[in-house]
This record gives structure tokens, sequence and C-alpha cells, in this order.
């Protein structure tokens, strides 16, 4: 439920900015911050907002309520599509605000989640692993 809550706060977010951006005229975000980017205004990163990172997240919903086996790589991938996105956002517009973070963290935690649940975790967490025995077969001398 943590991983589908992550997600939801994922999607909605990305479809209010690229509402925001598109429709609303950039959310009061100056212009000067996207100026020598390939944009123009801020209506086409709205748009690969709401249709990739959002899209990306409400394919993650769709296969968790549709109890998919891919969920969890969705749910892994979309994550890491949320962490891209504040980077590049942050490359092309070289401004960093608090929201940037609160997205990043936000995808850093679906991320970890998703992997978690794909069974990174060690069971027991802190058992340690055994040495591995050396391979059986002919011996090889120091020299040969």
């Amino acid at each position: 439920m943590t991983l589908a809550g992550v997600a939801w706060f994922n999607l909605v977010s990305a479809l209010v900015g690229m509402v925001g951006l598109t429709v609303g005229g950039g959310l009061g975000i100056p212009m000067e911050w996207i100026e020598g980017s390939i944009f123009s205004s801020y209506f086409w990163p709205g748009i690969i907002l709401g249709v990739v990172v959002g899209g990306v997240q409400a394919l993650a919903l769709a296969a968790g309520y549709g109890r998919f086996r891919v969920v969890w790589g969705l749910h892994a991938a979309a994550g890491l599509t949320m962490m891209i996105w504040i980077f590049v956002e942050i490359a092309i517009m070289l401004v960093w605000s608090p929201l940037h973070g609160v997205y990043f963290v936000a995808g850093l935690l679906q991320t970890i989640l998703a992997v978690l649940a794909l069974g990174a975790w060690p069971h027991p967490l802190l058992r340690r692993s055994a040495r591995p025995t050396p391979p059986r077969g002919r011996a090889v001398r120091p020299g040969s």
C-alpha cells in the first residue's frame, strides 16, 4: 500500500504539473530558466512531464491493480523516471528548489520499495554469506 501511495502522489503531481505548465502558463516559473534550452515555452516540458513521468506511474499502478507480475519492475522504472526527470530539469534550468528534493525523494522511495519487493532484502538482514568454496578439479601450481 505504501508503494501505491507513493505512485499515486507521483502521478497526481505529474498531472498537476502538466496542467500547470501547459494550460496554466508555466506555473509562474520565469522563462529565463529555460533560455538556451531546446524549449521556447513550458508547454512541451509539461507534456513530457504528464505523458512520460505520469504515464509510467499510471502503468505501474494499473499493473498493481491488475495483479500483473511486472508490477514491481514498473514501479522501479517509474521511480527512476521520476529521479531522471528531476536531474534533467535541474540540468536545464540550473535552479534548485525544495520541490526538486521532495520529488527526487519520492522517486527514490518508490524505487527502493520496488527493489525490496523484488526480493533484494536479505533474510535475515545481517546474516553473513558462507565463504565461497574453491572450484573442484585439477589444482594449478604456481609456475606451471
